[in-house]
């Protein structure tokens, strides 16, 4: 499978790298209630539930989430070495460069 967004994975796997990401959906949660998270990226391929609490959660607190078109977990995983469908970065920086990359699939804009 050819992704779209491979920059966007190498920016989520130098996000891990500096320890920028929180993994999975109780942790991006809690990044956001606390405000630390500046963006939200899904794959394409969570549960509708996973999906639904994660767009409320990043509604609520004004952040904006993405779901790169043609990343699935497996991939999404793989770029950030941590088995998860769900990841909110938390620094500024990176989450502005990763929606300067952002191609097709959706997003919500707050």
């Amino acid at each position: 499978m050819i992704v779209l967004n491979s920059k966007i994975l190498t920016l989520l796997g130098f996000a891990a790298k500096a320890g920028k990401l929180s993994f999975g959906l109780d942790t991006c949660i809690q990044a956001l209630k606390e405000n630390k998270s500046f963006l939200v990226v899904t794959a394409e391929d969570i549960s509708p539930k996973t999906l639904k609490e994660a767009t409320f959660f990043s509604q609520k607190s004004g952040v904006k989430l993405i779901t790169p078109k043609g990343v699935d977990i497996f991939t999404l995983s793989n770029a950030v070495g941590r088995k998860c469908g769900v990841i909110s970065v938390n620094d500024k920086g990176f989450a502005e460069a990763i929606c300067l990359n952002f191609v097709g699939g959706n997003a919500n804009d707050e």
